[in-house]
């Protein structure tokens, strides 16, 4: 019973204090900007209950720095700040005085970086320390590759690390999703080791204070920085230009953001000219900067999936029913959130214009010669987008 070991009060003072900071964090629902639709409130809650595991996952699970494992963020079930629909998000801590032996399969996802970052002022860090990205990665014949994580240098794929390094991230974005394989790697730290089973009443405060702060801490984070965006609907802009926070940007081509706030009888139509890129993506969301949900609801396009114009223009609808158009995205239920575009390697990187009418006027505006889609052309759209996710996540 309680009091059976000396620890007692100290483990039930931690577990108290973790289940008092996730009550705290409701604050987040009923701040004065959050949307207080129904889905809206709901969903907030949602995204406090869904990061729980992450944040556990960081600060207690996955912590030790000696015998990291490469884990996945972000998957359909658990999300935030603004996760490409395309992605997968892949990994471990680091120490960065020490040296780290990366060994996998690279896979086939159009776009693949590795980036190291230090600790830093953000809930997911500071400052990118070194990255590679896509053909700066050596890759053998039969798709093996190697790298070391070092403050050594190392020949082959090196990325430098500094005192302060403390995560290594891999990014997988899908064009294809069903076609396209993901990396299978491990991660090891080099040296003499032996792991240690044991886990100390400490280690388990420690971890439980640090996993409710983060959860605070991170929902926060992006709520205030989509507020930012919120302000001015309608208009791309990135990061840079709203926020010099250091964060950890997509190398190559760094997010266009743009809030919408769309009635059940309005549009939002989203044109642009994609450039020549290595690769782009559209990806569409909540308030609470959660991707809706890519397995069942089309919330998402890129440079595989979509139909452009004949000539070569890419046009978006957001509407609350089926327009009929390729390049539908599902609001969802809600009536506001964000929608991004990405331009990774491109040859420049053009700005969209939106519109924003009454349902009964799209008609009007659209062109007449512009590409449409069949009820059976949508059920298997939507149907290869489930496909996909389980090639990519296994479920």
């Amino acid at each position: 019973m309680f009091g059976d070991n000396p620890n007692d009060a100290q483990l039930k003072a931690a577990w108290d204090a973790f289940c008092d900071q996730l009550k705290n964090a409701s604050d987040l629902v009923f701040r004065d900007t959050t949307p207080s639709h129904d889905i809206d409130r709901a969903k907030g809650f949602r995204l406090l209950a869904r990061n729980i595991s992450l944040a556990l996952q960081f600060n207690l699970e996955n912590k030790n720095a000696d015998f990291p494992e490469l884990l996945h963020y972000f998957d359909p079930l658990r999300k935030q700040g603004g996760d490409n629909t395309d992605a997968l998000y892949i990994g471990a801590p680091i120490n960065g005085e020490h040296t780290y032996r990366i060994v996998g399969q690279r896979g086939s996802a159009r776009y693949f970086a590795i980036t190291v970052l230090e600790d830093g002022a953000t809930p997911w860090g500071g400052a990118v320390v070194g990255s590679l990205v896509d053909d700066e990665i050596a890759v053998a014949d039969d798709g093996s590759f190697e790298l070391i994580l070092s403050p050594d240098e190392h020949p082959g794929n090196w990325i430098k690390t500094t005192p302060g390094s403390w995560r290594v991230t891999f990014r997988q974005f899908f064009a294809d999703w069903e076609n396209e394989e993901p990396m299978i790697a491990r991660i090891d730290r080099l040296g003499d080791l032996e792991h240690d089973a044991d886990i100390t009443p400490q280690q388990i405060q420690q971890g439980l204070v640090a996993s409710a702060k983060w959860v605070r801490d991170s929902t926060f984070y992006w709520a205030d920085m989509l507020d930012k965006w919120k302000v001015q609907p309608n208009t791309f802009l990135s990061y840079r230009q709203l926020d010099d926070n250091a964060i950890d940007a997509t190398p190559g081509g760094e997010p266009l953001i743009c809030y919408w706030q769309v009635p059940e009888d309005e549009v939002l139509v989203v044109r642009v000219k994609p450039p020549e890129a290595d690769y782009w993506a559209v990806e569409f969301g909540n308030y609470w900067w959660e991707s809706m949900d890519y397995r069942y609801r089309l919330c998402s396009t890129n440079c595989h999936h979509a139909v452009l114009e004949d000539d070569g223009e890419l046009i978006l609808v957001i509407a609350h029913q089926d327009p009929g158009v390729p390049n539908w995205l599902d609001p969802s239920a809600h009536v506001e959130g964000y929608i991004t575009l990405r331009w990774i390697g491109a040859d420049h990187y053009p700005i969209p214009v939106c519109e924003q009418m009454k349902r009964e006027a799209m008609g009007d505006y659209l062109p007449k010669t512009m590409k449409t889609i069949s009820p059976q052309a949508r059920k298997e759209q939507l149907a290869a987008r489930r496909l996909g996710v389980i090639k990519r996540f296994g479920y």
